[in-house]
């Protein structure tokens, strides 16, 4: 970059340099101007796939006046959330950039834990359109972008080719061909899905809420999940849960459950995460060659998968804004999501690289348009700075309307309820 800057010119260096109002303010060409080496911390989880080494090793060299060091955070989520929060609510500057759940980026936006991107975006012609909606919306809080894609997940419909063959295109249509279905080829239910009072349920709600048309918080923040839309969605997911195609336990089933019964070879039909397509072809597994993958069913708005994945963010009290920029730029661009693709093995959130042959080789899932669409078609859970008690209200009120203690109607309406008092 400083042969760059010297071949375009420079500044009398007489001239006094204007001072930067706030964080980040300067040009590129200011921040990088000299050869001295800046370090900053990049933290995220465990990742046994290495993908995260390949990527830094990448962006150093590209950038040799930047070095960065790994700061690993707990594998588990809810550990690693609890970490990132003391760190931030003590204002630390150890950590300068940090992968985070797409569920937590409007929380850290609200508790002014991370940087606003948008003039870094602005500045250097990002194009956010090039990545799947979902994945920009679930990163925007308030019409301000706080973080940036990095990879990407989404809810699928897996089912046995032995005995479908072709699957549902909608609820309705799934519900029926699984009770005609099942029993065949020594199944025993028609369909699984997640259940139990947890936070997966909650990604099931949303899907069957958003296929029929609803939400739960809309793009200003506002409770809208008392509709007739979500109340049908809501239904439907009711009608399931409580039919004879699913375990007389389903409300105890989580994704282990769910995969552990698919791959035994009991169900016909399975809602899951990408994950479960390799174990279905496992060694461990009894229907492996005899497993597909599909959209979710459509309700009355379409099909809806819940949106899975991380993104990354900077650190508000960072002391190293420009070059944290330069690594999250890099990271979630299209040369560092391909380096976390072939290594990785994670989606890429930039629908562009699903045409690279050798992203395309590097998994079968990628190559797959049913996959590519599902994730053109992921819904976030909803983006509010206080998720985890949105969450928890979700998780009560609809294991109620599951059980059969509540009504569609009245589980709406004590949610509304509840979430406007929790955001008031």
């Amino acid at each position: 970059m400083s042969v760059m800057l010297a071949a375009c010119g420079g500044s009398d260096p007489t001239d006094e340099p204007a001072e930067p109002t706030e964080p980040g303010d300067e040009t590129e060409e200011e921040a990088t101007a000299d050869d001295e080496v800046v370090t900053i911390t990049y933290a995220r989880g465990y990742d046994q796939t290495g993908g995260n080494e390949k990527l830094i090793e990448a962006f150093m060299e590209k950038h040799p006046n930047i070095k960065v060091e790994f700061q690993e955070m707990p594998a588990d989520t809810g550990a690693q959330h609890s970490a990132y929060v003391t760190a931030f609510s003590a204002q630390s500057s150890e950590i300068d950039v940090f992968d985070v759940d797409v569920i937590w980026p409007a929380e850290f936006a609200q508790a002014n834990y991370a940087l606003e991107l948008d003039r870094f975006i602005e500045r250097d012609g990002i194009d956010m359109n090039q990545y799947f909606p979902g994945t920009v919306q679930a990163g925007n809080v308030g019409g301000i972008q706080y973080a940036m894609p990095k990879f990407t997940d989404a809810g699928l419909l897996y089912y046995r080719s032995d005995i479908v063959e072709t699957p549902p295109s909608t609820w309705d249509e799934l519900l029926e061909m699984a009770e005609d279905l099942q029993g065949e080829e020594g199944t025993k239910f028609g369909y699984l899905m997640q259940a139990a009072q947890y936070e997966g349920m909650v990604v099931n709600a949303t899907e069957f809420i958003a296929a029929y048309g609803g939400a739960v918080i809309d793009e200003n923040g506002e409770v809208v999940i008392n509709s007739p839309e979500a109340i049908k969605g809501l239904e439907k997911m009711k009608e399931i849960v409580q039919s004879d195609v699913v375990p007389s336990d389903i409300t105890n089933f989580m994704e282990t459950e769910t995969a552990n019964s698919f791959i035994q070879g009991n169900a016909v039909f399975a809602r899951n995460w990408p994950y479960m397509q390799a174990l279905s072809d496992g060694d461990e597994s009894n229907v492996s060659g005899n497993v597909e993958f599909s959209l979710l069913p459509a309700g009355d708005a379409g099909n809806a998968a819940g949106l899975g994945g991380w993104m990354v963010m900077i650190n508000r009290y960072s002391e190293n804004v420009d070059a944290a920029w330069e690594l999250v730029k890099f990271m979630t661009g299209p040369e560092g999501q391909k380096i976390t693709a072939i290594h990785g093995g994670n989606a890429p959130t930039i629908e562009a690289l699903y045409s690279d042959d050798e992203v395309l080789e590097a998994s079968p899932l990628f190559a797959n348009e049913e996959f590519v669409e599902t994730l053109k078609n992921a819904v976030p859970r909803p983006v509010s700075p206080i998720y985890p008690e949105i969450s928890d209200i979700m998780q009560v009120e609809i294991s109620k309307l599951l059980a059969g203690e509540l009504t569609a109607e009245e589980a709406v309406q004590n949610m509304e309820e509840k979430m406007n008092a929790a955001i008031n």
